[in-house]
């Protein structure tokens, strides 16, 4: 005869830990899936679970920290998600961004279900809820424009550190795809030390295509002078890429690294403004933020006449240059994942079938 079993009062210390267990392997759960992305995929995520946050808050609905707490998650539901995307179409929020964070809301909320803080069923309608296709989208830009609501500029999925906390920063609808000339003016030094790094760190987006995080990691012992070549991280892709710099790149390399940091950071900051006329165009301690180089790509665009330029467009601009090359030379020079995304960062010519040969 099987005895009854005796529940355990709830304050037993074998309860309690039992207790403690769960909450930790769930938190493990979330740790375990950001502690596989790269840093600006957090960054992004995190600006995405940020506005869902805040929108929940506008409801009136408490909420924890959706990136990092499963119980922060405990009673969202589909309809919850699908008034976030329909709130975000209302506040004008570029239809790209709004299925971005779509992703992000529903990768998270199956991270919720794993550890069991929504059930099944809850998570299939989660599913359920959709975001607009790129067919749909000139449809849903129409009827906000009809109906007098502005699509803002999509929110960048970045954080930025500004007075001791993070903001969001912002990008343009369309990137800027600078002219020959535009490009001279903003890789030209002006002689300072602050210009020669300026110089290479424009040749290294333009010339090279890194992306902003990549050139902020950058160390001395990454450049080979006398081979002519950089070798870099690729955080994004989780690639180690060796390229051959252009000639330009390569002299603005040897300028800049007879006063660069002998080891660590390849990079020095700029002179505080409050450090006095004798430091301007001087630099200082090692290192660069990434938001640091934000400030200078935008303050070499303005020199050129351009607003508002930033490190993406200088992406955009390598890939337009280079995009008749073969796409795979392309995906591979660019540290993209796939051809398809290398695609997206090109200018759409104004004859489609330009340079087309059809073979008889």
């Amino acid at each position: 005869m099987t005895p009854d079993l005796i529940p355990l009062p709830e304050n037993s210390p074998i309860v309690i830990a039992g207790q403690a267990a769960s909450k930790a392997a769930a938190r493990q759960v979330f740790a375990d899936y950001r502690a596989d992305k790269a840093k600006n995929t957090i960054r992004r995520q995190d600006a995405d679970l940020q506005l869902f946050a805040d929108y929940l808050k506008a409801t009136k609905i408490p909420v924890g920290d959706l990136s990092t707490d499963p119980k922060a998650w405990q009673g969202v539901t589909w309809e919850l998600i699908e008034g976030f995307v329909k709130w975000q179409l209302l506040e004008g929020y570029a239809v790209n961004s709004v299925n971005v964070r779509l992703s992000t809301v529903k990768q998270y909320a199956q991270l919720a279900l794993k550890v069991g803080v929504l059930d099944v069923s809850e998570y299939a309608m989660i599913r359920t809820v959709k975001g607009y296709s790129h067919k749909e989208k000139p449809n849903v830009d129409g009827t906000r424009k009809a109906e007098g609501i502005n699509t803002r500029r999509a929110t960048k999925a970045r954080m930025t550190q500004k007075n001791k906390g993070l903001v969001r920063t912002s990008k343009k609808p369309e990137p800027i795809f600078l002219t020959k000339e535009q490009r001279d003016m903003i890789t030209a030094s002006d002689g300072t030390p602050q210009g020669k790094r300026d110089a290479l760190i424009m040749c290294l987006m333009l010339e090279h295509g890194l992306r902003v995080g990549e050139v902020a990691v950058l160390q001395t012992v990454d450049f080979d002078l006398s081979a002519g070549t950089i070798t870099f991280e690729r955080p994004k892709t989780k690639t180690r890429q060796k390229d051959r710099l252009t000639e330009k790149t390569l002299q603005a390399a040897k300028l800049y690294l007879r006063i660069a940091p002998k080891t660590g950071s390849i990079w020095r900051a700029s002179a505080m403004k409050n450090e006095g006329r004798a430091k301007k165009g001087q630099l200082t301690k090692q290192g660069l933020s990434v938001g640091a180089i934000y400030k200078r790509v935008e303050m070499a665009g303005r020199k050129a006449g351009i607003e508002d330029l930033s490190p993406h467009d200088l992406r955009h601009t390598f890939a337009e240059r280079a995009k008749h090359n073969p796409t795979q030379i392309l995906q591979n020079a660019g540290g993209w994942n796939s051809p398809a995304m290398a695609l997206r960062y090109q200018q759409p010519d104004e004859i489609a079938n330009e340079g087309l040969v059809l073979e008889d």
